[in-house]
């Protein structure tokens, strides 16, 4: 069963829904990778518009569709865990922004390897 209580680290990552790595989705392969690393868990969100560093805006409204729209993937777990994930994320990303927060986690427990 996984716990985390308390001090914890955020990561987060935002990119464009089109970027790539390796012929597949850029977030895709974050999420696979915070997985390998026994992260706590990792949660991928799209967005509905935004911009970036090229100030171009992406939105999803109706006269002006976007296939690369904003993505965002929230990772937490403890400040030792999540810098030592850190590297993997720079050698992924070219272009976006990813951020680090300190963060109290209230509650966060997985199930129990025997009831899955």
């Amino acid at each position: 069963m996984t716990k985390l209580h308390g001090a914890a680290l955020r990561l987060t990552v935002f990119l464009g829904e089109d970027d790539q790595w390796r012929h597949k989705p850029l977030y895709t392969e974050i999420v696979h990778r915070a997985h390998t690393a026994g992260l706590a868990g990792a949660t991928v969100l799209r967005g509905v518009e935004g911009y970036g560093a090229s100030s171009r805006i992406h939105t999803t409204r109706l006269l002006s569709l976007s296939e690369d729209l904003p993505v965002v993937i929230v990772i937490v777990d403890t400040e030792t865990k999540i810098r030592s994930f850190v590297p993997q994320i720079e050698e992924l990303i070219g272009e976006g922004l990813v951020i680090l927060d300190p963060v109290e986690v209230i509650r966060y427990t997985g199930r129990a390897e025997a009831a899955r």
